[in-house]
Parts: C-alpha cells; structure tokens; sequence
C-alpha cells in the first residue's frame, strides 16, 4: 500500500531543533584605526577644509566605542573613483561594480572557514541562504558564491538583498524552518556586507549620515545549520529553539535606506535606541515565559551592535551585569557595525571565549540565551539559543 501523506511528510522532516554546527568569518585586509579615521575620511573625501564637521566627525568616533574597522575601499580605489568620495554624486555603476564581485568574495572566505571547521565534504550542502545590504545583481550573490565554492550545482539557493542591520537574525529564521523540515538538510549561511555601497563625503546638512560613516565596517560571517547531528562527526554549537520578528510601535521612518544613482543612503529620523530599549522586555517576555525565565541575567547575549547608544539603553532598561553585553560590545570594538554579519561573529567571540574561559558550556556556561537583531522598520529579530557543552 502506497505511504500516505502524513507519512511522507514525516519522513522529510528532521527529529530533533536545528543545530549551528560551524562558524566562519572573513574581513577584507585593509584596517582603519579609530585614531587615523577621521584624518583619513576628511582627506580621503577632499573635506579637510570642512574643519568644524571633522571636530564633529572626531567626537562621533570617539563615541563609538569602535577601534578599529576593517573596508575594501583603499585610498587609491576611492582615487580611481573620485564619485564615491563626493556627499552627493551619480556613482552607483562604480559601487555596484565592486560590490557585486566582492560581496560573494568576502563570503567565499568566511564560508570556506566555515566548512573547515565542520569538517564534511561541501557536496553535503543542501541549501544555501546569502544576505546582503550591499548591491543587487542578476544572476544574484548566491549564485556566485555558489560557483566560486563548488557548491553542486543542484544546490537549493534563498537569496536575501537589501535587509538590512536585522537580518543576521532572519537568516536564522530561515535556516531553522529548513533544517527542522528537510531531514538531513545541511543549510550554509552567508551574511556579506561591503560599505562600498553606502560610503561618501560628509556633509553638515545629513548629520545622520555620517553617524553611519562612523559606524559601519565590511565583513562577512557564516554558519553551517541542520539537524540531528551525527556527533561522531559533527560537533553542535548553539541549538537554535525559537525565533519571531516584529516591527516596533510608532517606529515608521526611524531607520531607512534608499538606493539611488548616489548609492545607499542612510537615515536615522527618530530616537532608535530610545525605540528599541522600551519595547525590547516584550520581546524577552513573549521568547523567555514559555521557559519560565524572567532573569534577563541569568541569560547569555548576542545583540546586534547598532550603536553604543542602542546596548547602553537595553543594558540600563533591563538592568544587565556589565558582562552580558561583553561579547557584543568587543564585536562592535573590533570590527564596527558590520550590518547583518555582526551576530554571526558574537556567536563566534562567545563560543571561542568560553572554550578558553574552561565555561562547561558554549554560552559563557549558561544554559540559554537571546539573540537580538535591530534594523529598519524599526524591525527585531529575536532568537531563543541553548548553548551545548564546550566538550563538544
């Protein structure tokens, strides 16, 4: 007798939640420091006269508690293409054609890491899931990093463009709903953003779009994802047990990006941390109560770096340790706000101290843990982890 429907679907679905069984991340190699940065934005732009704005630029970076950033733009590629060195000036072919090849470059590399460390062969990849704010192309970045790993060519490909600081969160959304319904799905996740797309001169009529100058950095992080594990040959990291995605309350217009002939422009128009920190404890509350857990310290965390003003809020709002936002705010220290890739490289900080803290588990020796993702709409990404023993 043929199998009936519900036990063909049960057969396609996995047993057990899904499972981050490996973590890679990649930056480009050119390093600005905190210190150099704001000589080097002012020169590189042609904006040195601008003294007043560079005072103003230097106590932004002051503030953002960034050391050091990582960019594939150069002086001399900013040489060769003085347009995307202006506020305001048609250079979106220019942008585009450095992030359309780079974008699935600088993935390739953190992949690459990625699959080291899992230590299978790439042809057990069953899905692949790219995300990235900068640029868009046909055949799009998952397809090209496809090609540039080998990947086979049946591969199941989600491509996700313009999302924005949110979706290191939303590709987890994702690969957990494809892991948990495609038994023996083994899911790469790609988070690539390149500022290219969204760097210019400063201007004192757009304050809001230099906080982004000063904010943000290149880098690209993935994840290999699936379920049921074989622990003779995988080793689970985080299991990944809930996820939702909300838009905040009377947050229209706070944060938006526009793509135009002048590439990605950034605004903020509304008080962003202030947003966040109110409606953030209804998150918690919705994700952690099925658990019975209202100790927002008794939890370990991966918050998307926005900003320091964004993690000083939540941190004053929940009334958490000064340690629960350590790996967040060393992310945000070395590499800035990378968009979507940031979450990827805190799971990565945070798994890697708490092996050499001797913690018994991945989570700084907690047993659960929240991952937050922030970005336009106002739009929250929220991720209810387990962390497994570090003997894994």
């Amino acid at each position: 007798m043929a199998p009936t429907v519900q036990e063909i679907r049960k057969a396609q679905r996995a047993e057990g939640p899904e499972i981050k069984l490996a973590i890679g991340t990649a930056t480009p190699p050119n390093c600005v420091y905190k210190d150099d940065y704001p000589d080097y934005y002012f020169r590189v732009t042609n904006s040195d006269h601008m003294t007043d704005l560079k005072e103003k630029f230097r106590r932004m970076c002051d503030k953002s508690m960034i050391e050091k950033r990582y960019m594939h733009l150069t002086e001399d590629l900013l040489k060769q293409n003085p347009s995307m060195c202006e506020y305001m000036a048609s250079s979106l072919d220019a942008r585009q054609d450095m992030v359309v090849s780079e974008v699935p470059r600088l993935g390739k590399e953190a992949a690459q890491r990625a699959i080291k460390e899992w230590g299978q062969a790439k042809s057990k990849i069953t899905h692949v899931i790219m995300c990235t704010t900068s640029g868009v192309d046909m055949p799009g970045a998952d397809y090209q990093l496809t090609k540039l790993l080998g990947l086979r060519p049946s591969v199941k490909r989600f491509m996700m463009y313009q999302q924005g600081c949110f979706a290191g969160g939303t590709v987890l959304r994702m690969a957990k709903d494809l892991a948990e319904n495609n038994k023996g799905a083994r899911v790469l996740v790609v988070c690539s953003e390149i500022t290219a797309i969204c760097f210019r001169g400063p201007t004192d009529t757009h304050l809001d779009s230099m906080v982004g100058q000063a904010l943000f950095g290149d880098g690209a992080g993935a994840v290999i994802i699936g379920s049921d594990p074989d622990l003779s040959i995988e080793r689970p990291i985080f299991e990944l047990v809930w996820t939702a995605q909300t838009i905040l309350p009377d947050s229209e217009g706070a944060i938006d990006g526009h793509l135009r002939e002048v590439g990605l422009t950034f605004h903020l128009l509304k008080d962003v941390p202030g947003l966040i920190s109110k409606n953030i404890e209804k998150s918690l509350a919705e994700a952690f109560s099925p658990l019975n857990i209202s100790d927002w310290n008794s939890l370990f965390w991966v918050a998307h770096p926005g900003g320091p003003a964004i993690l000083d809020q939540v941190e004053t709002k929940l009334g958490l340790k000064e340690e629960k936002l350590k790996a967040t705010r060393q992310v945000l220290n070395d590499y800035g706000n990378m968009s979507s890739a940031c979450v990827l490289f805190i799971l990565d900080e945070m798994r890697k101290k708490s092996i050499k803290n001797g913690h018994a588990t991945t989570g700084e020796g907690l047993d659960w843990g929240v991952l937050f993702g922030f970005g336009p709409g106002l739009t929250v990404e929220t991720v209810v982890l387990h962390s497994v023993p570090t003997a894994n």
